[in-house]
């Protein structure tokens, strides 16, 4: 039976997606990309903000189309949204056969196959505290044959050459804004020596770039350990044979030691890059969306970062529109902006999610405005962008290949600075043949935009 897998929002949902797909093949199942051809479609959903809901629940009621017209059997809503508005989703959307939660992934498989046999409505979704005290024993990870994820069969859905590991699951600082621990629960690390195997795995399917996520890197091991761990477990991971790169994502700036400033200095596979999501600048927007850090505070972390590895490239996100925020406090940000000078930045319009404090906030911004603000800030940054891709003219860099555009005569790829999906590329001109996931030495010759051109030295 032939199943096709539809992953939405983040890379922790992929990571979930293609757990759920080793479960799955393992069962007997087959994949598809032909939605005409398939009897069971799975959507991984998204709620993080209004525009990723509304993909959710367009996506499912598209698809639900299909039983008429198609060999459609089965529509399965997993993921946050599903987690969130379960009631919801078992009773309003009739499209939906199965409701998954993000913390019954591991029932994917009994799930699909007691919908295909009873044909009735199936819900699998479990409270938040329930995961937290079994993921917080290191044996299910390995030991529990019935409900271990992590150190079973994945297929990788990025090509092989990367994949992304999650290092730990929920998140505890509850931002004022934010609906991810209502939906993934308190934070909990996945204990190291099921890292390291997970990875080996990685490995042997090809997989050279590690991409760690978490909704929060830095605080790794706190739970499971009583200290901080990430810069053990990074030590830990490197040393895994095929590995080449290993690229850090989502690091709360107030959580950054010295220690993990410095090791992207003395460790050669970690990747000089990082992403901080700041959100803003003024401090009083700071205190309201409940961040726990200043504009002095991460201007600091910041200049520790260059001062102890000059040539990190700097990656962050912005909120803009949250309640209250006064175009002064938007002229702040923008003058952060263009302070700090950061290799690469993404700014989100506030979106009001119910259930979270920021939604009972008053003097809510409307949806114009927020816009208006996000292309000011972008702009702001777009000129520092375009500054930086140019200054890397006469410089080399190592790439990795990620494709050829054979319309272009070109091959397509990625340097240290370059995250996949939301960073830039690096266009190479070479009359030798090359495969994705080769590495080549390339000197750059120009800049458009966000992208890089060069050739090999």
């Amino acid at each position: 039976m032939q199943i096709m897998m539809i992953s939405l929002g983040c890379d922790k949902n992929l990571v979930d997606t293609e757990m759920m797909m080793g479960q799955l093949s393992e069962a007997g199942f087959t994949f598809t990309d032909d939605e005409t051809e398939a009897e069971v479609i799975i959507v991984n959903t998204c709620c993080f903000i209004g525009d990723a809901k509304q993909e959710s629940i367009d996506t499912l009621i598209q698809l639900g189309q299909l039983k008429e017209t198609a060999k459609l059997k089965v529509l399965v809503a997993a993921g946050c949204l599903a987690q969130r508005y379960s009631q919801e989703f078992a009773t309003e959307l009739g499209e939906v056969d199965v409701v998954l939660g993000t913390m019954a992934i591991d029932r994917i498989v009994e799930a699909v196959q007691t919908a295909l046999r009873e044909k009735e409505k199936t819900t699998a979704v479990e409270h938040t505290e329930d995961p937290a005290e079994r993921l917080q024993q290191p044996a299910l990870f390995l030991e529990d044959k019935n409900r271990a994820v992590y150190g079973k069969k994945r297929i990788l859905s990025t090509g092989g050459h990367y994949a992304y590991l999650k290092i730990a699951e929920g998140c505890d600082k509850n931002c004022t804004y934010c609906v991810i621990p209502k939906v993934r629960g308190s934070f909990r690390s996945v204990p190291m020596e099921v890292l390291i195997e997970e990875t080996k795995k990685l490995a042997e399917q090809g997989a050279k770039e590690l991409i760690l996520v978490a909704q929060e890197t830095t605080l790794y091991g706190v739970d499971l350990y009583g200290e901080k761990k990430l810069c053990e477990l990074i030590k830990k991971l490197a040393e895994v044979n095929g590995i080449v790169w290993i690229r850090l994502l989502y690091c709360y700036p107030e959580e950054i030691t010295e220690e993990l400033a410095e090791l992207f200095s003395t460790e050669k596979k970690l990747l000089p890059y990082i992403d901080l999501p700041i959100q803003h600048a003024s401090d009083e927007i700071l205190r309201r969306m409940g961040r726990r850090t200043n504009r002095a505070e991460l201007a600091n972390k910041i200049r520790m970062l260059r001062e102890k590895t000059p040539e990190i490239c700097l990656r962050t996100t912005l909120i803009t529109g949250f309640p209250g925020e006064t175009e002064e406090d938007v002229n702040i940000l923008a003058d952060f902006i263009e302070e700090m000078r950061f290799d690469r930045l993404g700014v989100f319009a506030y979106s009001m999610e119910e259930g979270t404090p920021a939604a009972e906030f008053p003097d809510q911004i409307e949806e114009e405005e927020k816009e208006n603000r996000r292309g000011y800030l972008m702009e702001t940054q777009q000129e520092i962008a375009f500054e930086k891709a140019a200054s890397m003219v006469g410089k080399e860099l190592l790439v990795m290949i990620e494709g050829w555009l054979s319309d272009e005569g070109t091959y397509v790829g990625r340097s240290y600075m370059d995250a996949p999906g939301i960073d830039g590329l690096v266009f190479v001109k070479c009359e030798n043949e090359l495969m994705t996931g080769d590495f080549i030495k390339v000197a750059i010759t120009g800049s458009y935009e966000y992208d890089l051109m060069g050739e090999p030295v």
